[in-house]
This record gives structure tokens, C-alpha cells and sequence, in this order.
């Protein structure tokens, strides 16, 4: 099967979000569809609360009432996944399921990939792609987990800092 697992948003009962994530992944267990349905995300996010009792820090549904499912869509997989209990349906047009595109994948941070950086900050660069292509320019700021990169590069005789996206520039070799 050529076809590649993408993510999928499912509507459930809310409060039930857990007990879902949970019995899909024992039925793909049970079923042995582990290839067909590779994980489930309940994106959360870390709260500080201020209460009378002070402050305490809690974990918060992103999305209450849904569920991610990274999945190979298939009539069995569709089967298993729709009839688990406190499962509503997918999310789609039509009682279609339409998977997330890269950038929502992106937006949620529901994967996050590792990014190694060949430079930081003090180090010298030169930028490859985009207006300022040829220039060279020293690391002033790297935000690696926003792809973001500020370079100061001398223009007109004058320090300009730009931003730039990180595969805009690459580090400098010194020989």
C-alpha cells in the first residue's frame, strides 16, 4: 500500500476525548491495524491559573470535543475508528473525512520536527535565497523553533538587521 498516513480530525463527545484516544488505539491493537492507524493526538496546552490557592499550572484542551488520528484511510480503518465509542463522526463535508493539510499539521504543532541549525548566534552567514541573496551578514538573533533567523548585514556602509526564514542563509566556512 503506497498511500501515506495523514491526520485526521474526529468529533467526539466532550470530555470524552481520552477514553477515545484510548479504545482506538487498543482496537487497532486488537485488530492488528497498527500500519493502518499510527497514532492519536489530543493537543493540549500548559496553563498557569491564578486562584485564591495561589498559582497552580495545569494542562488544557487545545480542542476540547476532538481528536487527531494519523491514519491510513481505508473502508476497514474508516469502520474502526468511526465506531469506537464517543466518536461523532469525522470532520469533513459530507460525512467525508478530509485530512489536515501540512500547514494546519504545522499551525495545531501536532509534529513537531527537529531543526538543526549549522550555525548561532555570532556567526557569520551568508544569505542564499531572497532579496539579499550574495550578502553576508553575523547571527544577531535564532529562533530555530519559529524558522526564524535575524542576520545583521552591512548595506550602504550601514549595520541592517533583517529577518529571514533559516534556509534563507547558511554558515559560513572560515579557511
Amino acid at each position: 500500500m503506497a498511500e501515506s498516513a495523514k491526520w485526521y480530525v474526529l468529533h467526539t463527545y466532550s470530555g470524552y476525548e481520552n477514553a477515545v484516544a484510548a479504545s482506538i488505539m487498543k482496537a487497532a491493537e486488537n485488530r492488528r491495524m497498527q500500519d493502518l492507524i499510527h497514532e492519536v493526538n489530543i493537543p493540549l496546552e500548559t496553563v498557569t491559573e491564578h486562584t485564591d490557592n495561589g498559582v497552580k499550572t495545569v494542562e488544557r484542551k487545545v480542542y476540547p470535543g476532538y481528536v487527531l488520528v494519523k491514519m491510513i484511510l481505508t473502508d476497514e480503518s474508516w469502520h474502526l475508528v468511526r465506531n469506537v465509542r464517543g466518536v461523532t463522526g469525522f470532520v469533513g463535508s459530507a460525512g467525508k473525512a478530509i485530512p489536515l493539510t501540512e500547514q494546519e499539521i504545522y499551525d495545531m504543532g501536532v509534529e513537531r520536527h527537529e531543526i538543526v541549525v549549522g550555525f548561532g548566534v555570532g556567526d557569520r552567514v551568508k544569505v542564499v535565497d531572497g532579496p539579499l541573496e550574495g550578502f553576508f551578514g553575523l547571527v544577531d538573533e535564532l529562533e530555530a523553533e519559529k524558522d526564524r533567523v535575524r542576520v545583521v548585514v552591512s548595506m550602504f556602509g550601514r549595520e541592517t538587521p533583517v529577518d529571514l526564514e533559516l534556509d534563507q542563509v547558511e554558515a559560513v566556512k572560515d579557511s
